[in-house]
């Protein structure tokens, strides 16, 4: 048992798999948050309206995960945060195109059309995180 304590430990070091595993949760718990407030609302209020309010409870979410879990910033939260936004305004944006194609033109149930552009997300959005959102600043100059 302590073999696999410190075996986990080692691995949680790396940066790629905790944001692998955080972003597995935040994933799923995103979709999630959109499947039960679409079950629940989308017979009162327009799916879009569904989805941005979504997007703002997950982003939020997915934004102090990263920050503690993933990258362990101790930057601004406000600077942070609207970076994090920045990085997620080409998903966002892409979200917000596509889930209208997935639905009104191609007639995609609406669950399947959120998960893919879920899995389209999460790719995109490492990077950009990693080099926008939480970046450090660069170290001091040598003597």
């Amino acid at each position: 048992m302590n073999w696999l304590r410190r075996t986990s430990l080692r691995l949680w070091k790396h940066q790629g798999l905790r944001y692998l595993v955080v972003g597995g949760t935040n994933t799923a718990l995103s979709y999630g948050v959109f499947a039960l407030c679409y079950h629940l609302l989308a017979p009162y209020v327009h799916y879009m309206a569904v989805l941005v309010c979504c997007t703002v409870i997950n982003i939020t979410v997915a934004y102090l995960n990263y920050k503690f879990l993933v990258f362990r910033t101790r930057g601004s939260y406000v600077r942070e945060y609207l970076r994090f936004y920045g990085v997620y305004a080409v998903p966002i944006g892409l979200g917000f195109l596509l889930f209208p194609l997935g639905v009104e033109v191609l007639r995609a149930n609406a669950y399947a059309t959120q998960a893919v552009i879920t899995v389209i997300t999460v790719v995109l959005s490492y990077y950009g995180h990693k080099h926008v959102s939480f970046r450090r600043g660069a170290p001091p100059a040598a003597p």
